[in-house]
């Protein structure tokens, strides 16, 4: 039974039995992976605080040919988002994007095929949400980079006339692209701000640790939101549950 190590990010875990728990988790190498970390619900588990969403670790596990389940040997914490010094609201905005991001990931990470790209992608958040990155601009970047790597965001010019964005965009009701206001079909749509277009434009170019550097106002932040969990929606074919979960945190404060 061959044993691999890899670095990965820990997705999510389901309780197996009275004792264990089932770990979905990302591999840099090897992709998405789902295995039985014994004994990780015991009390005095040597998985304590190492099974948490966003979790980067270092990972060892057996595998055999058509098992479905991998066995986890160990798991240890190479970096997590719970490391961000200090209790405050933004700190636990962020937190409460951790099972958002990981879900999101979980969602379209292929079963054992490898994807760099976006394992880095998810290895990058998790440095930035532990270094105290700006929240509400960290989540739109990362629903950007995810829908752009998977070759379904929208092209950031009018596909009717060729132009920019400058003067803001709209997504008509029963489309998923953006268009701009001269070429918007009657009817309206959602509306979506120069300001934000401009964000989407810069954040093509930018690293998640630099996001201080790129404006966006929380009414900006409101239509990017609409608007990806709406293209998340139309490629998933659903809610997220994560998502509910933030809309009821922030319906709280």
């Amino acid at each position: 039974m061959p044993v691999y190590t890899s670095e990965a990010l820990i997705l999510r875990t389901y309780k197996l039995g009275e004792a264990d728990r089932i770990v979905v988790f990302l591999t840099r190498d090897r992709g998405k992976k789902r295995g039985v970390a014994k004994g990780a619900r015991r009390a005095r588990s040597r998985y304590t605080g190492a099974l948490e969403p966003m979790t980067r670790a270092g990972v060892a596990y057996y595998e055999r040919e058509q098992r479905e389940l991998v066995r986890l040997n160990y798991v240890e914490v190479i970096r997590s988002p719970m490391a961000a010094s200090g209790r405050n609201e933004q700190s636990d905005a962020a937190l409460g994007h951790v099972g958002y991001f990981a879900e999101l990931i979980d969602e379209w990470a292929p079963e054992a095929h490898a994807d760099e790209r976006l394992y880095r992608l998810g290895s990058s958040m998790v440095d930035a949400i532990a270094d105290g990155a700006p929240v509400e601009r960290l989540a739109r970047y990362f629903e950007y980079w995810l829908l752009r790597l998977q070759g379904v965001y929208p092209a950031l010019a009018c596909p009717g006339c060729g132009r920019a964005f400058e003067h803001g965009a709209v997504m008509p009701p029963r489309d998923h692209l953006y268009v701009c206001r001269r070429c918007a079909p009657p009817g309206g749509g959602l509306g979506v701000s120069a300001e934000a277009m401009r964000f989407l434009g810069l954040a093509g170019a930018a690293a998640p640790g630099r996001l201080d550097g790129l404006p966006l106002a929380p009414r900006a932040s409101r239509e990017l939101e609409t608007a990806h969990r709406r293209l998340i929606a139309l490629h998933l074919d659903k809610e997220l549950k994560s998502a509910r979960v933030l809309r009821e945190m922030r319906s709280a404060f």
